[in-house]
This record gives C-alpha cells, structure tokens and sequence, in this order.
C-alpha cells in the first residue's frame, strides 16, 4: 500500500529529499552563504547617482536631516508648525541650535503657491486660490497676501503663527516645484490673456526666501532622502 501523506515515512521522504536540495543550493552559494545574504549582496554595490543641480542639499549645515512633502495648502501649513516643533524638540530634548538641524519643505502640487511672495498673492491671489481651493479665513476671498507668511492668523490657520519668514530664520529652505509653477502660470496667462512664459519669469523671481526652483517636487523628495534626509509627508 503506497504510504499515506500524513504517515512518517512520507514525512521523512519529503524531509530528506528537502535537506539534499537545500545542500544543493547552499553549496552553490558557496561556504557560509545564506539565501538571503545573497539577495543582499545584489545591491550592495548600488549608490545614487549626484546631479549638481542637487548639491544644494549639501550646502545646509547639519547634522540631522528632514525633509518635509507638502502637496495641499493645509498641508503646507501643517508642515510649518510641524518644522517648528523639529527645532523646539532638538532645542530643550538635545541642547542643539539652528545650524544643527537641516530642514526642506517641498511645496509642490497645490502648495506650491505659499513659495510666492505677497507681490505675487497682491495680482494673483484669487486664480492662485481658486486653484489650489482656499480662501483667507478673515476675508472669505481670495488671499492678498501669503498668509503663511503674514501675522494676525493664529488659531486659524494649521501653521498657528509659525509664518515662512520666521522658519526661514531658522535656516529651512524650501523646495519649489517648477512643473507646477508652469501650471500656474498657463492658468493665470490664459486667464489674463498674457504669454505664460512671462509669467512663469515672474513667479520664479518673486520666490520666498531660502527657495530653489526644483524640476519637480516629486524628485526633490527623492534626492533629499538620497543625500540623508529623513522624510515626512503632511499631504
């Protein structure tokens, strides 16, 4: 009678013929390897390639790294109060100052925006807010200002009073993405009857402080963690 699944002479079949593969595929691996000490040693040669567009990033001192993805106007404003609380936290848990913490807002997508100074906000804040679907919480409108970067707010606003001038202070930068500068440029050009490429000359120039103009915030995002940066999203 052939031997049941369950009964011990399976067992033991199954588990000899079990021990000499995995003889077999040891000894392919070569003396002391493990299956997974191979699968790591695949890539442990494998480096992120630098660009010099990205050495930026290196130029911050300090000795801890952050950088934070922002893609919504609240979620830009989160990010201030949140960048606060990074320097706060090193300050009284760590003894450290300003130069010991290096951090990156990326304002991408519909954050983007809150990167423009109050110039930009004064001729462009009602397109610029439709866009990005906010109003100034006293006005009920279309912002006049960055009010990120304007006091008064407080409690009504998610950066509560911590405003983009006085991170800047700290030493943040700011990562802005130029793809979606572009976008807004094509919406407020076409919106004014006016050649987007001038008003993208004007966005770009009219930055906040600490601020690069990046490809992509995407990409941002993606050589900051290449070059140590530890990541935080407020969406």
């Amino acid at each position: 009678m052939p031997d049941h699944p369950q009964s011990p002479v399976a067992r033991r079949s199954f588990l000899t013929r079990l021990g000499g593969s995995l003889a077999v595929f040891g000894a392919s691996l070569g003396p002391g390897a493990s299956p997974a000490a191979a699968q790591t040693a695949e890539g442990a040669d494998w480096k992120p390639a630098r660009h010099t567009q990205d050495d930026w990033l290196d130029r911050i001192p300090g000795k801890h790294r952050f950088v934070f993805d922002t893609t919504s106007s609240g979620g830009i404003g989160t990010a201030l109060f949140y960048v606060n609380n990074v320097f706060l936290g090193n300050e009284s848990g760590y003894g450290l100052g300003n130069a010991d913490v290096a951090v990156v807002i990326v304002a991408r997508h519909d954050s983007t925006p809150f990167a423009y100074t109050d110039a930009v906000w004064a001729k462009y804040g009602a397109l610029l807010s439709q866009r990005a679907g906010f109003t100034d919480p006293k006005t009920k409108q279309g912002p006049v200002l960055n009010v990120y970067n304007a006091a008064g707010y407080e409690a009504m606003l998610p950066n509560r009073g911590m405003t983009v001038d006085s991170l800047i202070k700290r030493g943040v930068h700011f990562a802005v993405c130029q793809m979606a500068t572009r976008n807004f440029s094509g919406i407020i050009a076409r919106a004014n009857g006016t050649n987007a490429n001038d008003v993208y000359a004007e966005l770009a120039s009219n930055l906040v402080g600490n601020a690069h103009m990046v490809p992509a915030g995407i990409v941002a995002v993606n050589r900051a963690q290449e070059r140590g940066y530890s990541f935080a999203t407020t969406s």
